[in-house]
């Protein structure tokens, strides 16, 4: 009975956790000299060996790696044209460590 109380309390706080970051907020900002594609390029492989199964879309300028999840709200990462290379910014919403912004500080 406990455990099933104890399960049921964690599903609980994991499903909040999207809900307590903001949408809007990453939670880390990174700056590389490699262009979105170059970048989407070298983090996909990497999410794909923590297997995470990242979803990339594209336009011009942007490159946008999400990442779905069951109990909590997506981890994105989203890669912009800059000056000279691109600004990266990811919203990792999960609830325990993904890997997502260590692949993404990795291609950096």
């Amino acid at each position: 009975m406990r455990l099933t109380f104890a399960s049921f309390a964690l599903l609980a706080l994991a499903s909040l956790t999207g809900c307590a970051s903001a949408p809007n907020e990453p939670t880390l900002t990174l700056a590389t000299t490699k262009s979105p594609e170059q970048f989407a390029a070298c983090v996909v492989p990497k999410l794909q060996s923590h297997a995470l199964s990242p979803m990339l879309s594209q336009t011009q300028r942007h490159y946008r790696i999400t990442m779905s999840s069951t109990i909590a709200a997506d981890n994105v990462i989203e890669a912009y044209k800059a000056g000279s290379g691109g600004k990266v910014f990811i919203y990792e919403r999960s609830l325990l460590p993904s890997g997502v912004g260590q692949a993404a500080k990795d291609c950096v």
